[in-house]
């Protein structure tokens, strides 16, 4: 080997030469000024060079002076405003103002910017002597127009030095006092690189300093891959450093982040600043996505699977602001709008603050927070970055025509199932262009006078379904669901969808950013086993186990106090003293009761025992009451002492709490980085499972790992739910779209309706704005009901018929579930699927319930012996490298009743094959059971079955396992089209579910809140239906804004020719009327006076004064802010004025919410607004349980 090539000298050389090569230009260290810390003839020549006239104009003031006193204000200037700051935007010296540099500009309409920009001076300079206090040197400064921008220290693994030792050098032997180093001042970022990684800092404070990784990922996790031929670590010098990289971040990149803090213990406020340089993956990630942008426009929708802890936040901000100035070739903005579409609070001032330091404008981006007529106006002016949340986009239909042709860039923040449902098609519809209206054009002519004005507007909303020629999506998520990869995913060689950049949870994990939650995750049943080896072994050193530890052998955790012992124990023992004895804890029940019980276990334990320096909070929503009390109710801010919900999160923060208890509450979204423990009282799977553990994943000085305690859950099931997102994710199986016009066909021959009913009803419902009638309602009832009557007369006897009736039900309800989400993916364009789809979605809505009777009962027969692992492993669950997570979808789905069977069979898939001759293999009830499990600890489903009989369970369990299984598709792979594929075989599977889950949640102890799920009445059978004579219907308040707003069909005469599209109770103590229906609230806005999700009795169209009163109220204008529909529960009232006639008119109503939460806001309506507005129902009581005849 030749001397010296492989020291740290040729790594600095090959480095300088690679520069100087690429538009560097090289100065000695001689010319560096170590007071000034400027290149100072460096920055004159680039004034002289840029700005000749001013300079000029500047001599004949100071003469020979000049250049000292330039170079003398400018060092006091950036000392006072910052580096960035005047290399941005330059400074004002004596009459002139200087621009320090010259940034790319977003389009070519003027030469001379750009000529100007090609003169910045981009300088290297190795081994300078920066300090003036001693000799010390630098390895490499990059300098723009002569100001320091980029340091570098450079260690070589050849040499036995590495990036650890550069860091070390800098933390011990660079002074940050030195006027280099000088944060905000001059360099702005500090970089510490060898062969193999890089990293960078951008304040320097001894031993405090912090330094991020800069590299590109290896594989899913953390470090470089190998290049042939390179170094490591190439892409740092020849393309981060590249000229108009380093410009470009200097630019576009990097900004102060300015934030304030609250000490939770004492309340004082202290500001915080940070200088942001961006990550690699925040960096590739936003250049890639805009280089792609700009060259296929709107042709493309982008994925971004960026884990927790990749800051997400900053790199939406980044983007919107590129793409909000996007031009391409011709000089044409890209992108006439960002749009931000994110339900985070605080999104938008970073984003306000972050693009106002690059541009320095006002008004750049606008906040939707009051309606959709915002939302409208803001389209209509052309704000160029809007953030909104997507439910207000399904509230401007009517403003649509007002928004001109436009082309949008839609960031979704935490892309979620929303994403693919009739919310994301309106998104679609506000935004499409004129291309929808030419396509219309094009098939009218073809087509001619057959082409009626129904056709054109079924094909119009067909045509919005699919990808919009003016839209561009770029959704962000940690988590993709199938239906987000399917949607936003670019296909690989296989045709997958992959997510277009991707940073892991992997390497999030390798890198430090957050911690493996899953590695010091443990089942009480093996921290049981190992309690007891430390008690029995003698082999083990007892000196060195905990004497507390070895109690737990003889506790049984089968009810909350003795739980609660465990819990307080082990945080005691192995917890609080982390953290320098700030450690936090979190436990999560699976229900509101339970959370209550916990609380004032947990405040006794602490009472009897003495213990001091640990106290608890509580979360819940409303207000619950235990039965074992009776008379008491118990709320959140009353368990706290007073604490407001608002106020939890800071409260929580102080030293005083140690232990919070949530139900329902702060499983997402929530960041404590002092919360180090989790105990774990409910069922959880799949990305719940993820998002709620992951609450002890973020970072924090000297937290090292965390433990999770789990009671309930199976330690396989976890693993599998992090497995999927902890590299790339991807789907697991193809889409079938030809499966739609199967599912048509077979529809088609139930001869249910006629292709005449199909286009009468479109004609009907596809109509003009201003065509609309009131009659139109009875005229749809018209073309449906012919089909009711056929498919009530389906089959030649009762068995039969009862069979055909549920195979049509469930194949329709596949056709539409498929076509609600295939229609955003595959350009179907097809009137007449649309016009089917429009039909059989009304169509099911009309179809008599399900009725029960003589049901195969499976009972006793059929119980599901453990199916999980019999080995229990220890310690660290192991998340697997190299295997990616495969999601998959829905084919279709469908609901359905099962046949009667006899025979004693042991698990559901032994039924399954033995029923159809199948061949299912045995693993396939793990996942079975995983979908069991989420069912088992969804509260609603534990109430319902708690408080009622079968038949009132039924109207809670076919949706919840309709939406279960599309939640846990993931778990399902090829058994979703063995089953789905045929509505007998979904049938029988929905009869073994909703039986094992009612037989197990049946006579379980009560730890649920019941006042919002118990059904406090009694259903009806339609068989015994005497319409408002022994029973009133129960309806979702979103069905009785929509079918009995005032003026519109009466009740009545609905019920009384049509009884089978109602579900009918009769309510204790309630004498039936016409005007009276049952219908449940869901929501905290009313929580005061209303629970969430109590039953409540209504009365339709409230007569007299509303003043103060609660109401049913619907207008196109009200966006509820908890559910995003027309229609909301308040308080009512409103403000008149006399007119010319001497009678009343509405200025305006208000209508309040009575809540406990500060966050519900009135909704008020004027003008027009307030004179249309339906009140469609009073408010009468709310149903108690204790009501009910048992």
């Amino acid at each position: 080997m030749a001397k010296g090539i492989h020291t740290e000298e040729t790594l600095e050389a090959l480095i300088e030469q690679h520069l100087l090569e690429n538009g560097y230009i090289s100065a000695s260290p001689q010319e560096y000024d170590r007071e000034k810390a400027l290149l100072p003839q460096t920055l004159i020549d680039f004034i002289q060079e840029t700005q000749k006239p001013k300079w000029e104009q500047l001599r004949t003031i100071h003469h020979d002076e000049l250049h000292s006193r330039f170079i003398t204000e400018l060092a006091r200037m950036m000392s006072k405003r910052g580096s960035l700051e005047l290399l941005r935007n330059g400074f004002d010296f004596y009459g002139q103002h200087l621009d320090l540099a010259y940034f790319q500009p977003g389009s070519n309409l003027n030469p001379a910017l750009w000529e100007r920009y090609e003169r910045n001076l981009l300088t290297v300079v190795r081994q300078i002597k920066y300090d003036p206090s001693n000799e010390n040197e630098l390895d490499l400064v990059l300098f723009l127009n002569g100001v320091p921008v980029v340091t570098a220290e450079l260690k070589n693994a050849l040499t036995s030095q590495t990036a650890a030792n550069a860091m070390k050098q800098y933390k011990e032997d660079r002074d940050p006092k030195a006027p280099i180093f000088r944060w905000k001042e001059r360099a702005l970022v500090h970089f510490a690189v060898d062969t193999d990684t890089a990293w960078f800092a951008t304040r320097l404070s001894k031993g405090s300093t912090r330094f991020f990784p800069f590299n590109r990922g290896d594989g899913f996790g953390a470090g470089n891959p190998a290049v042939e031929g390179k170094h490591r670590t190439h892409y740092l010098w020849e393309s981060v450093w590249e000229r108009h990289s380093l410009l470009d971040l200097i630019a576009r990149f990097i900004h102060l982040q300015q934030e304030t803090e609250v000490d939770p213990n004492t309340g004082k406020k202290t500001k915080r600043e940070t200088l942001i340089f961006p990550r690699y993956h925040q960096w590739d990630c936003v250049r890639k996505l805009v280089s792609s942008a700009a060259e296929h426009k709107t042709e493309k929708n982008y994925l971004i699977q960026h884990s927790a802890g990749s800051g997400k936040s900053n790199s939406i901000a980044w983007l919107a602001h590129r793409l909000s100035n996007l031009h391409d070739q011709n000089d044409q903005k890209v992108y006439n709008t960002v749009i931000v579409l994110t339900d985070r609070v605080v999104l938008d001032r970073q984003l306000q603050d972050t693009i106002y330091q690059f541009d320095h404008k006002k008004g750049v981006v606008q906040k939707i927070d009051h309606n959709s007529a915002q939302l409208a106006d803001a389209l209509k002016t052309g704000v160029p970055i809007i953030i909104s949340t997507i439910h207000k986009f399904g509230f401007i239909q009517d403003k649509i025509d007002e928004i001109p042709d436009r082309r949008y860039a839609i960031i979704v923040d935490e892309a979620h199932s929303s994403q693919s449902g009739e919310m994301a098609v309106a998104v679609k519809a506000a935004l499409a262009s004129s291309e929808v209206a030419k396509k219309l054009a094009e098939e009218i002519e073809r087509r001619g006078e057959e082409f009626t004005v129904t056709d054109q507007l079924a094909m119009r909303a067909a045509l919005f379904r699919g990808d919009q020629a003016n839209i561009c999506s770029f959704a962000f998520t940690a988590t993709p669901k199938f239906k987000t990869l399917e949607m936003f995913g670019h296909r690989d060689e296989e045709n997958r969808p992959r997510p277009f950049h991707l940073y892991s949870m992997r390497q999030a994990i390798e890198e430090g950013f957050i911690l493996d939650v899953l590695k010091g995750y443990v089942t009480y049943k093996r921290f049981f086993k190992l309690a007891k080896q430390i008690a029995d072994d003698p082999e083990l050193d007892k000196k060195k186990a905990s004497s507390k530890l070895t109690r737990f052998v003889n506790l049984h955790p089968t009810n909350i106090a003795q739980k609660t012992e465990i819990i307080i124990e082990h945080f005691r023992e192995c917890v609080s003293h982390q953290l320098d004895g700030r450690a936090k804890a979190m436990l999560v029940t699976g229900s509101r009761l339970q959370a209550v019980k916990y609380k004032l276990a947990f405040d006794r334990y602490l009472r009897e025992k003495g213990y001091k320096g640990i106290e608890c909070l509580v979360a819940f929503s409303g207000e619950v009451k235990d039965d074992e009390v009776p008379g008491v109710t118990y709320t959140e801010v009353q368990m706290n002492k007073g604490i407001k919900e608002s106020e939890l999160p800071t409260s929580f923060a102080s030293d005083q709490y140690k232990l919070l208890i949530v139900a329902n509450k702060y499983q997402t979204g929530f960041d404590q980085p002092l919360l180090v423990a989790m105990y774990v009282d409910k069922r959880l799977s799949g990305i719940q499972a993820v998002q709620t553990l992951s609450r002890l994943n973020r970072c924090y000085r000297g937290k090292e790992a965390t433990f999770v305690l789990d009671f309930v859950n199976d330690r396989e099931e976890i693993l599998r739910s992090f497995q999927d997102f902890y590299e790339v994710t991807t789907t697991g199986e193809d889409l079938n779209p030809q499966r739609l016009y199967e599912l048509k066909y077979e529809l088609m021959e139930y001869h249910v309706w006629t292709p005449s009913e199909v286009n009468g009803l479109a004609s009907v419902f596809f109509k003009l704005q201003d065509d609309k009638e009131l009659s139109d309602h009875k005229k749809l009832n018209a073309w449906l009901d012919p089909a009711v009557d056929r498919f009530k007369a389906l089959g030649e006897d009762g068995q039969e018929r009862q069979e055909l009736q549920e195979q049509f039900r469930g194949k329709l309800t596949a056709f539409k579930n498929l076509y609600s989400f295939l229609g955003q993916i595959v350009p179907f364009h097809d009137l007449e699927l649309e016009k089917l789809y429009t039909y059989g979605r009304l169509l099911l809505l009309k179809l008599p319930k399900k009725e029960g009777g003589d049901q195969w009962d499976p009972g006793e027969d059929v119980i599901l012996a453990s199916l999980r692992l019999k080995k229990e492993m220890e310690g660290n669950l192991g998340l697997q490298e190299g295997e990616a997570g495969k999601l998959t979808g829905p084919s279709e789905t469908g609901t359905g009743k099962a046949k009667a069977q006899k025979e004693k069979l042991s698990t559901i898939i032994d039924i399954l094959n033995e029923r159809f001759g199948l061949e299912l293999p045995e693993h396939i009830n793990n996942t079975l059971e995983g979908a069991e499990n989420s069912l088992l600890e969804s509260p609603d489903v534990q109430e319902a079955a708690r408080y009622n009989d079968k038949t009132n369970f039924g109207i809670f369990f076919g949706p919840k396992l309709e939406d279960t299984l599309l939640e846990h598709h993931g778990e399902f792979g090829d058994f979703l089209n063995v089953i789905f594929g045929d509505e007998e075989k979904f049938r029988v599977l929905r009869e073994l579910m909703q039986n094992r889950i009612y037989g197990k949640l049946k006579d379980q102890p009560d730890q649920g809140a019941a006042a919002g799920k118990v059904l406090p009445f009694k259903r009806v059978p339609l068989k015994d239906v005497k319409p408002f004579e022994n029973c009133i219907p129960a309806l979702d308040l979103k069905v009785a804004a929509g079918h009995f707003t005032s003026g519109e069909a009466e009740p009545y005469h609905l019920a009384k020719t049509d009884p089978g599209r109602f579900d009918w109770v009769s309510v204790p103590g309630q004498k039936p009327r016409a005007d009276l229906f049952v219908a449940q609230v869901v929501g905290e806005s009313m929580n005061r006076r209303i629970p969430n999700g109590a039953w409540c009795l209504w009365k339709l169209n409230p007569t007299g004064s509303r003043e103060g009163k609660i109401v049913l109220a619907q207008h196109r204008d009200i966006s509820d802010p908890e559910h995003g529909g027309h229609y909301t529960v308040k308080v009512y009232s409103s403000e008149k004025v006399r007119d010319e006639d001497g009678g009343w008119r509405h200025v305006s109503v208000t209508l309040s919410p009575d809540s406990t939460s500060p966050e519900f806001l009135p909704i008020v309506l004027s003008g027009e607004s307030s004179v249309t507005l339906s009140l469609v129902a009073g408010f009468v009581r709310v149903l108690k349980q204790e009501n009910i005849e048992t």
